[in-house]
């Protein structure tokens, strides 16, 4: 079912009068190019011609299920058992040490940083699922060469490579959710594959755990790391390329009735799909929402103390006095706790219809265990302290529902992107910083930067309530403003929705679009 031509092709008439460009508000019920609108137009028209059962988008759901979360979390496994291939090497008689070894974890991040903008832009002209399929191939390659060097020279560049590469993983797994997906159920699929960042932790460990026992002379136990995990990278690349749908319109996997369902399913969250011109209007807009900037604050004050933990978790443990074996193997509860954490933020912030909530119960558990390492360092309880490195891990659901605050309250795609990107980028920095705040003469205690991260994380949970603040304010304006349309047109609410739909797939975003709710 195709629209007509020029269905929305300057469409004016009474009911199509802009209305007033104001704080909230671009919010545009007037014109539109047909050419500006998303590629789901060609399949779907402005107006939902077919309905279909309960039943049948249940079923539709399901089989989503099966493919898109699956292979995300796939994606996301080897992502971060790559990027922390290094922690576990740290304590596997890798031969880089003290401030080579904070340059060699800062330079994933410079190339994260250097690329994110670059690689947005270019998976929006190009078919999405494909470029991230290829990326992993190639990062795969490229961590497999970890192991042919000793020098850190080498290391750096690689790792600065690996970054640039990885750099496109979460923004085209966001995009690809919110275009299949409604917003109450955007943060659990989003968690569904976030959670791979725990149950890496404990696979991970396990597998170090297993390799430490390798006591052969023909290569070193941190090289046999790169090898496997490399491998694994490339096998997940070719299955993303061939399996993974860049969107509904092209999702080889669904039939045509099932493509359109699928479009139907997301019309009223007025998210809209894909679209391949980048609109500079669109960047602007992102570039001076006060929205924007404050999730980049978010983000920044999320991932310092992912950046030293990351990296320096292990070697944190080891400091209460463990051997390397017992430190692999210890390192795992860590991320059992961290992943039942991701679980329930993301089914917690489809419940209730949340952001923010779910980032304030994700931090309070890592605050309290930074607090712990602090006040009893150095005190011998090593049960306490090692339980409270394991609560430290809680907070990396933040990000998760962070991608899923993007998802849920972001529309036009080249804003979409942008603040994807935005998010990406400050992670990186974040990420930087935080490879530096657990200085080597800070050892063994790291107080300083132990200090560090719970303070962030303190300043985080006003960002968070401000932010959430300013959203229900949007939705109440909104609200008004909508009503005062409604009574000035004399519109019923089949006229209403009739519009809603008109506007869905428009490329609009989310400040032009008076159908838009934004989700606190």
């Amino acid at each position: 079912m195709s629209s007509e031509p020029g269905m929305l092709k300057h469409v004016e008439s009474e009911k199509n009068t802009a209305l007033p460009d104001d704080f909230e508000e671009k919010a545009d019920l007037g014109s539109f190019d047909a050419a500006d609108g998303d590629e789901a137009l060609q399949l779907v028209g402005t107006e939902a011609k077919e309905h279909f059962s309960e039943e049948f988008n249940r079923k539709l759901r399901r089989k989503l299920d099966f493919v898109i979360p699956t292979i995300s979390a796939a994606v996301y496994f080897t992502q971060f058992l790559d990027k922390t291939a290094l922690n576990y090497a740290s304590v596997m008689g890798f031969p880089i040490v003290g401030q080579h070894y904070n340059l060699v974890s800062m330079a994933f991040y410079l190339g994260f940083l250097f690329w994110e903008f670059p690689t947005v832009y270019i998976s929006q002209k190009l078919r999405l699922a494909k470029y991230l399929g290829a990326n992993i191939v190639l990062w795969g390659a490229l961590l497999m060469l970890h192991a042919s060097t000793n020098n850190f020279g080498a290391f750096f560049a690689l790792r600065f490579l690996l970054g640039m590469c990885e750099s496109c993983v979460a923004p085209s797994l966001i995009l690809i959710v919110s275009m299949f997906y409604k917003k109450d159920e955007q943060a659990t699929r989003i968690s569904w594959f976030y959670v791979m960042n725990g149950l890496t932790q404990i696979f991970g460990g396990f597998i170090a755990y297993g390799i430490s026992f390798y006591d052969g002379k023909g290569i070193p136990t941190y090289k046999i790391i790169y090898l496997l995990l490399g491998a694994l990278a490339i096998i997940v690349g070719i299955i993303v390329l061939i399996w993974l749908p860049d969107s509904p319109v092209h999702a080889r996997m669904l039939s045509r009735e099932e493509r359109i369902a699928a479009l139907e399913r997301v019309r009223n969250d007025q998210g809209g799909t894909a679209n391949k011109m980048i609109k500079m209007d669109q960047i602007k807009e992102a570039l001076t929402d006060i929205r924007t900037w404050l999730v980049v604050l978010s983000t920044v004050l999320t991932s310092i103390p992912n950046g030293a933990l990351t990296n320096f978790g292990n070697i944190i443990i080891k400091s209460f006095g463990y051997t390397t074996k017992q430190t692999l193997i210890l390192s795992t509860p860590g991320g059992a706790i961290g992943s039942a954490m991701v679980l329930f933020c993301g089914w917690y912030s489809d419940k209730k219809n949340e952001r923010m909530t779910p980032i304030v119960i994700a931090l309070v558990p890592t605050i309290v265990g930074a607090a712990i390492l602090i006040g009893l360092q150095g005190s011998g309880q090593t049960s306490v302290l090692l339980f409270a490195s394991y609560l430290t891990g809680t907070f990396g659901s933040a990000l998760s529902t962070i991608y899923a605050y993007n998802a849920s309250n972001t529309s036009g795609h080249t804003k979409k992107v942008t603040i994807n990107a935005l998010t990406l980028a400050t992670f990186s920095v974040g990420n930087i910083i935080g490879t530096e705040i657990l200085q080597p003469k800070d050892a063994p205690g790291y107080i300083p930067g132990k200090t560090a991260i719970m303070v962030i994380l303190i300043v985080q949970l006003f960002v968070c309530f401000l932010l959430r603040w300013i959203n229900v304010r949007l939705n109440k304006q909104r609200q008004k403003k909508l009503a005062e349309e409604k009574t000035r047109r004399g519109w019923s609410d089949a006229d209403v929705q009739r519009e809603r739909e008109r506007h869905a797939f428009a490329d609009l975003t989310d400040k032009q679009n008076l159908f838009f709710v934004y989700t606190a």
